[in-house]
């Protein structure tokens, strides 16, 4: 059952720029809705979700996503976690024109924990105000990526996405996919390339961390996640984790429990 949560401050900005939290339940949705605004979504630990009209985005917490003003989108989070946004009047500061990922840096989600901390929505005191300087030049030198994991309704790539989704534990090759449905390892290669701009082992990889996170949250130990996503070994799994989140599961852990 889905736990709709109403959008706040969807009137009039309180501020050129200021910032929200929320703590979701699991299945929790913000309906479709557009705001003057720009706003970067952030979940503390876990994986968020946004739908606009043409595209879906989902991002781990080490990255937020970006909505520029005007654009219409939803919200989703499986999960129970802790969201922050940081909304930004148009022209306070340049951002991308275009809904995307933008990786943050440990200042800025150090900053954002202490605000949340405080409960702080708009920065009164000089020194906030200087910390809200330092989100703003962060957020200018953070690099943007389209989707962490790209999805497409392309024929060839749809059954192997599906499966995947269901079973991030498949282990079967590209190779054998192709005679699956009847195509050539290499057509399958270009088509991952051409529609998800990643190759299969990098996309697999991904929905393999995304699983993680969720089974992380699910209090499930290291060694029985590597062993669902079928890691013989706990070594490569955390090397996997590791990779995409910039921390071991066991130091991931340790922020869910904040």
């Amino acid at each position: 059952m889905a736990n709709i949560y109403p959008t706040k401050f969807s009137q009039a900005p309180l501020s050129d720029v200021f910032f929200s939290y929320e703590h979701f339940l699991p299945n929790a949705i913000t309906p479709m809705h557009s705001h003057q605004w720009g706003q970067l979504q952030i979940v503390h630990a876990g994986v968020i979700e946004i739908y606009t009209q043409e595209q879906q985005f989902v991002a781990p917490s080490q990255y937020g996503i970006w909505v520029p003003h005007d654009i219409a989108h939803e919200s989703y989070m499986r999960k129970k976690m802790q969201y922050y946004s940081i909304n930004i009047m148009p022209h306070v500061i340049s951002m991308p024109t275009h809904v995307c990922l933008l990786e943050l840096s440990p200042i800025l989600l150090s900053i954002m924990d202490n605000f949340h901390l405080r409960k702080m929505t708009i920065a009164a005191s000089a020194p906030d105000k200087r910390l809200v300087h330092v989100i703003l030049d962060q957020l200018s030198q953070a690099s943007c990526t389209q989707a962490f994991l790209p999805t497409t309704d392309d024929r060839l790539l749809s059954p192997i996405l599906m499966m995947l989704e269901h079973q991030p534990h498949d282990s079967t090759s590209l190779s054998e996919w192709a005679k699956k449905i009847h195509t050539t390892e290499r057509t399958l290669a270009r088509h991952f390339q051409d529609k998800l701009g990643v190759n299969f082992t990098e996309w697999r990889q991904r929905r393999k961390f995304i699983e993680a996170i969720f089974l992380l949250k699910k209090g499930l130990s290291i060694k029985e996640i590597a062993l669902t996503l079928g890691y013989s070994q706990t070594t490569p799994f955390i090397i996997l984790f590791k990779q995409y989140a910039g921390c071991t599961p066991k130091q991931y852990s340790q922020r869910l429990s904040i």
